[in-house]
This record gives C-alpha cells, structure tokens and sequence, in this order.
C-alpha cells in the first residue's frame, strides 16, 4: 500500500498492511527539533544537517521528506499560514537552543534576552510590541505571557476575544491552493489543521501572535469563565463557529479528498486523574459547536475529523462521538481510566485511535530501549487490531529524549508489520 492507501484504511476501520504513522504532522503529534536533530543524525548520519523549527511556540521540528523515507512515516501535515507567534515560516536562519541543538528558525523568529537569562518572543516578530512568549533559561520552549489588564465587568465584549477569527479571503484561499499542490504527492496521507475550529483552547487564549490581545486572555481568568460567564463564553462561540462553517465551506472544495483527515479541536477536557470539565458542562458549553462543524465536515466531505484531548477523558468520549468525532488524540493512556484494551473494546468500533502508541512522560524519555521496545509492540498489538489506528506517541515528543530510544520505537513499529 501506499502511505496514504494506508492511512485511509485504518480510518475505515479495516485492517491496512501495517500501521501508518505520524511523527509530525501537526502541533500536537510533533517532536521537539532537539529530539529530531538526533534522530535525523541517528538515523541518516548527517551531522552537519539543521532542522527547521516549523512550531516556535512548542519549539517542533520539520520531519522532512529523507526522514520520513528512512523511518516509514506516512503522514504529513497541512498546517495554518502563520506560526502561534504570527509569522510565517520563511527565510530561515540560524539559532542555537540552551542544549546547544543548532537549529533554523524563520525570519521573523525574533527573540531578546529575559531577565532569568532566558528568551522572550515577540508577536509577528515585532519587537516593538511587548514580548508575547518566554523561554525561561535552560528550557526546551516558550510559555505564553499574559499581557490581560484586570477584568472591568461592565465593559467585557464578547467581540474582543473573537478579533482573531475572520472569513477567509482569496488571498488565503490561494495559499492553501498552492500548499496543498506542494505537498500532495499522492502518496502520503495528508491531515489538515483547520484554523479557527477550536473553541476554549487554552493554548489560544493568550493569543501569543496577537500585539496587543483585548478581552479574557489570562489562563485563570477564562477557566473561571466558563462557570461564571458561560453568556459571554457561548455568544463568543456562536460566532466563532459562523466563521469557521463559513471557511470550512470554502476550503473543503479546495482541498478536495487530497486531505484524509483535519485537525478541529485541541481544547483539553481531562487532567491525570479525571476529567477536567463535567459532562453536562461539555454538553452546554461545546458540544452543540463540535456538532455544528463535524455535520458540515462529514457532509462536504470525506474528511475524518480529529478531537486531540489530553488526560482521562473516558467519561466524555460518548459525547465526542455522539457530537461526530473521528478520530482521538493523544490518547494517554497512563491517565486513570484509559486503559489501552478497555479504551479499544468500548469505543474501538467509533473512534480511530490517533496515539497512544508510547507513553512521552515516562517510557519513551526515561525508560531503557527495551522497554519502549516492548510497550510501542504492546499498544500496537491491542490498537492495530481491525485498524483503527493511527500510531503516533502521547503528544509531542519532548526535547530530551535519547536517539537511542527513538530508534527502538521504530524498530517495534517496523517489526510489528512483519
């Protein structure tokens, strides 16, 4: 098969030749550019080779075409124009991590020294505006700074926290024209990250590529408001959620079945222990928004669609299928509740498992190369079954892990095919 024959038939839930793999194709099934600088050596002996950081905010490399031949990765990502910090990636140059990784990062990636002997960044690479992420000294990537001033009841408009969604123009229609006919090559599978389509992620909140974001933009401030303000939240998503139909109606005609699967939501519901929201909290609050825009995907579209969720999040997966999801990430399985068999054995028949393929907290940058060995054989073995599966770790592969680690992980996935 190829990578995208694949891809396509484990979202079908039927059995394809091997497991396709992503290691890389969006914000949250990625590898810190450390971590892929080691492997790329490990892997092509190319030490001279700088990778590109394609995610400035989590610092996430490129995995790039060699690498993807050399390791068997399947898919690739279409992500947004901009970056978190609101530049594009382009006109690379070089920069160097406290790790000492040597690295390339776009133009605009502008950084000055923080107090703590850190970096802060700036958004669009204004440096003009005050800095909109930190990387305290010694660190892997950048924390987002709150810049909210207090909350003045009386004045709060839902409007100021919708000033990043608008209707796509031409102009951005003829990008993603361009960007799709680059990348597809009509082998590898493709998932699109679609803009605009994730309500309360908390990751956006701050709105680290926005110079000067107006409304509730502090972490606590917003949580706080989804119980006390749930007005103010809701007429926020009712008319972020017009504008994301509206640009999902007109992106779906371009993209066409080049794309396998698109990336709505990083909003996280569950914590280690449980989950983070109630259900009937899920149900007011973001249910009838993912309704909304997965009835349009499925209905425009072959496109399966893709909920990323940390934590336990077992009590709320009937809501995300009954809502209209496809496909779950990261699926963290060390979190209470979300055992890899019971999770396959409940929910299997409905939802395409989009990770869990190793655990990136304990096993992957901690335990010995058998042990991933052994665990990535594992999840595997009870994932794959049927298809259904897509392996991809526990969100993102943090900077440190050993290469020696990462090699293991793919012989346990190359060995399982046989």
């Amino acid at each position: 098969m190829t990578s995208r024959e694949r891809l396509q038939k484990a979202l079908n839930h039927q059995q394809p030749d091997r497991v396709p793999v992503d290691i890389g194709g969006t914000a949250v099934t990625g590898i810190h550019v450390s971590a892929v600088t080691r492997l790329r050596r490990a892997a092509l002996g190319d030490e001279s080779y700088r990778v590109k950081v394609v995610e400035p905010y989590q610092m996430l490399g490129e995995v790039d075409d060699e690498l993807c031949d050399a390791l068997g990765i399947d898919v690739i990502g279409l992500r947004p124009r901009a970056t978190m910090f609101g530049f594009e990636n382009a006109d690379w140059k070089p920069f160097t991590l406290f790790d000492g990784t040597e690295a390339l990062v776009p133009e605009k990636f502008n950084v000055t020294k923080a107090d703590d002997g850190g970096f802060v960044i700036y958004p669009e690479g204004d440096t003009s505006a005050p800095p909109s992420g930190h990387m305290p000294k010694g660190a892997f990537f950048f924390d987002s700074i709150i810049r909210q001033p207090p909350v003045d009841e009386d004045k709060l408009n839902p409007a100021d926290n919708l000033e990043e969604f608008a209707e796509f123009t031409d102009a951005n229609l003829a990008w993603y024209r361009q960007r799709i006919k680059a990348l597809d090559d009509g082998k590898r599978g493709i998932i699109l990250t679609m803009p605009g389509a994730a309500f309360g992620d908390i990751a956006l909140v701050p709105a680290p590529w926005m110079k000067h974001p107006k409304g509730i933009r502090d972490i606590e401030e917003w949580y706080v408001s989804t119980a006390v303000r749930k007005d103010y939240v809701l007429a926020i998503f009712e008319k972020q959620c017009e504008i994301a139909l509206k640009n999902l109606e007109k992106l779906i005609p371009v993209l066409g079945n080049r794309v396998q699967a698109v990336f709505l939501t990083g909003t996280d519901f569950g914590t280690q222990r449980g989950p983070f929201i109630a259900p009937q909290a899920y149900r007011e609050l973001f249910k009838p928004f993912h309704k909304r825009v997965n009835d349009l995907v499925h209905a425009k579209s072959s496109w399966k669609t893709f909920i990323h969720s940390c934590g336990s999040v077992f009590d709320l997966l009937p809501d995300f299928i009954e809502a209209g999801f496809d496909i779950l990430n990261p699926v963290q399985c060390s979190a209470a509740c979300m055992d890899a068999r019971t999770l396959k054995k409940e929910f299997g028949k409905h939802l395409t498992f989009w990770g869990g393929g190793a655990n990136t907290q304990q096993t992957l940058p901690f335990g010995t190369p058998d042990e991933v060995y052994r665990e990535v054989r594992e999840r595997i073995e009870i994932f794959g079954e049927g298809g259904g599966f897509v392996f991809d770790t526990v969100h993102n592969i943090q900077g440190p892990t050993p290469a020696a680690n990462l090699l293991a992980m793919f012989k346990a996935i190359k060995d399982s095919a046989r």
